[in-house]
């Protein structure tokens, strides 16, 4: 994804980039180690304190929502958003990067979905009935079409409403495995199991801790797809 973001979407070493909502900063630091210039817009404080603490000086942070941040007009190369615009109004956030964003330049919004309706996830299968009950985040997008990262068609056309040239989708499919301690860590970061009560939580996790652990071999892999957008500011 990264060669397509160099190739197409002008991320090269001096590159000025605008990143929504950074969160522990896994992009901001590939984006620095790149060779870019990090501008992160991160409304939550508890994140935005982390990444002052992890990243300091080497990226500068607007602590505020998209749509209320205050930015330069035209004065970024390209803005980038990794599995996290599903929390920002789409049309306003689109606006706001349109008109930072300098002409000829780029956006690149991705989204990374843990399971592929092409691939068996049986792991998925083992937990979903620990789900029934738990209410979705914004990233499972509206009832009875895709996934809010998967929606093609929504998305590409968001892009073009608010004015960007040239939209494209790129899919990247691959997997990821992890111990019975990991996938916990990972389960633990999702929107929906931080949202629910300390003791529904732990269980939660207990729960899917245990089924790697006894019914996985302490060894779960994943299907992993990301979908990745972009579009350029026309001149």
């Amino acid at each position: 994804m990264y060669e397509v973001l160099r190739a197409r979407c002008g991320l090269e070493v001096g590159a000025h980039v605008l990143e929504v909502g950074p969160g522990t900063g896994q992009v901001t630091r590939r984006l620095l180690d790149l060779g870019a210039d990090v501008v992160a817009v991160e409304p939550d404080a508890l994140l935005a304190a982390f990444l002052r603490e992890r990243l300091g000086d080497r990226v500068a942070l607007v602590h505020d929502a998209l749509e209320d941040a205050e930015l330069d007009a035209s004065a970024f190369d390209l803005a980038v958003a990794g599995s996290s615009f599903h929390w920002v109004d789409e049309a306003a956030g689109l606006g706001a990067l349109r008109r930072a964003l300098r002409p000829g330049r780029w956006i690149a919004i991705w989204w990374t979905s843990f399971g592929d309706e092409t691939r068996p996830d049986p792991f998925r299968d083992a937990v979903d009935h620990l789900f029934e009950e738990v209410p979705h985040s914004p990233s499972a997008g509206l009832e009875g079409r895709p996934s809010f990262g998967r929606d093609a068609e929504r998305r590409l056309a968001a892009l073009g409403t608010a004015g960007f040239a040239r939209p494209a989708r790129d899919e990247f499919r691959w997997s990821r495995a992890w111990d019975s301690r990991g996938i916990r860590g990972l389960y633990s970061t999702f929107s929906p199991v931080i949202a629910l009560d300390p003791d529904r939580r732990t269980r939660m996790l207990d729960a899917v801790e245990r089924i790697a652990r006894d019914d996985f071999g302490d060894r779960v892999e994943r299907p992993l797809v990301t979908s990745l957008y972009t579009a350029e500011n026309p001149a």
